[in-house]
């Protein structure tokens, strides 16, 4: 038979409940529920015949466990338990017949697991997780199953040039205006801006995370992350000063694979030191938005860092974004930086700090503090070209042709401003 819970989405209902005969099962099973962020309460004392009975008069759950013990016709029973089941209901059955055919008769029947009694933690615990992540992967019948997923990380060429102002922005325009589901990711653990932003406290999420990364699921997710708006959910910290930061990334990459389960776009605020402590960040980026301003400085490290996305991620987009740009008071000249990193600048955000004194006072995005300003209608266009990247793969990032000026490069650029002995060791 084909099983109802195998059929159609979940509803808004209790994440667990099980069903189990003995005491020695539920002394077993409440210690790792409580582990899994569940209420013990739902664990009742009863089998199959007294799931069938409360699930023909409530909802069921996401997850439900119950007792084939006491019942003389399991796959019987187990037609009964579908028939009160909603959609969506992810069945991990418990007994002490030790019967491959019946296993396979169950596991046939749309039961997700068969567990022999008696029950050992990490025997519950591992059924637990894997229908949890059953019940989190994309469905087939979900029409959001293919949906399109979209992440950005924004780089800094140097502090101060405006990357976490670029972020929280792009994070807030593509939650309030555009309405796609959005994840902030903050990874400046110690002095990260992203919560200040958005005028909220940061929590404990990202540092949990950090500690923890086996715990990292869709439920640490939904639990840990700080909402913003409807749309938007940020995950950061604020981790003490004398705490370093210890961790080989894994984290990190399992944050970013479970944003993709939950969102259609992400949003990285990403120190440029990372990308030389974990480099593996950038494996499923879609673009770069690496924030610059038309200094000396920049431009050296414009160059570094496109050099370094060339080796280590030629399959994300790099757009480049100029910022506090005022015209005519430039340390370098647009055609010079450009010439010098050996492509177009794409977006010029024009200097305005009266936008950025207003949206700090007001505990706001640059972009939603003003949103008529001449810098927020280019932040605006940044975000209109990040979500249509993958359509434009031939056209985002792309190097432009070297011009009459291909000729420059920052020794160059240096002698003009008499300072041989900086271009000689920046040449080196």
């Amino acid at each position: 038979m084909n099983a109802p819970w195998k059929a159609g989405l979940p509803a808004n209902r209790d994440p667990f409940a099980a069903y189990i005969c003995d005491e020695n099962a539920l002394d077993a099973l409440r210690p790792v529920v409580i582990e899994m962020g569940w209420q013990p309460e739902k664990c009742n004392k009863g089998g199959l015949r007294n799931a069938v009975q409360s699930l023909s008069v409530s909802a069921s759950p996401n997850i439900l466990m119950v007792d084939l013990s006491e019942s003389g016709d399991p796959l019987n029973d187990i037609n009964s338990l579908a028939e009160v089941c909603e959609p969506g209901t992810i069945v991990i059955a418990m007994g002490q017949v030790n019967d491959v055919r019946l296993y396979r008769d169950l596991l046939a029947s749309g039961i997700h697991d068969y567990l022999l009694k008696p029950l050992s933690a990490g025997q519950l615990r591992d059924a637990l997780n894997g229908a949890q992540a059953v019940f989190n992967a994309p469905k087939a019948s979900d029409p959001d199953a293919g949906k399109r997923h979209i992440s950005t990380a924004v780089v800094g060429t140097r502090g101060g040039v405006g990357a976490s102002m670029l972020a929280t922005s792009l994070a807030w325009t593509f939650s309030a205006d555009q309405k796609l589901p959005t994840a902030l990711l903050d990874l400046d653990v110690h002095f990260g801006t992203g919560a200040l932003a958005l005028d909220l406290e940061p929590g404990r999420g990202l540092t949990d995370a950090i500690d923890n990364p086996s715990r990292i699921d869709g439920l640490f997710i939904e639990r840990a992350m700080i909402r913003a708006n409807d749309n938007l959910a940020i995950l950061s910290a604020e981790a003490p000063i004398s705490a370093p930061l210890m961790t080989d990334g894994s984290a990190f990459v399992q944050l970013e694979e479970e944003f993709r389960h939950a969102f259609e776009m992400t949003v990285i605020d990403l120190p440029r030191n990372m990308l030389i402590n974990f480099p593996h960040l950038l494996s499923d980026v879609n673009v770069v938005a690496l924030m610059t301003d038309m200094t000396l400085a920049s431009a050296r490290d414009t160059i570094r860092i496109l050099s370094w996305l060339k080796t280590n991620a030629s399959h994300a987009h790099p757009l480049i974004v100029a910022n506090k740009v005022q015209s005519g008071v430039t340390e370098i000249s647009k055609s010079d930086f450009e010439a010098s990193i050996e492509r177009k600048i794409d977006f010029h955000i024009p200097y305005d700090l009266k936008a950025a004194t207003n949206a700090a006072k007001l505990g706001q995005t640059f972009l939603d503090a003003n949103r008529s300003s001449k810098a927020a209608g280019v932040i605006r266009q940044v975000a209109d070209r990040i979500i249509g990247a993958s359509d434009e793969d031939a056209e985002v990032g792309e190097p432009e042709k070297k011009s009459l000026l291909s000729s420059f490069d920052l020794k160059s650029l240096l002698a003009k401003k008499d300072r041989k002995p900086a271009a000689e060791k920046i040449a080196g």
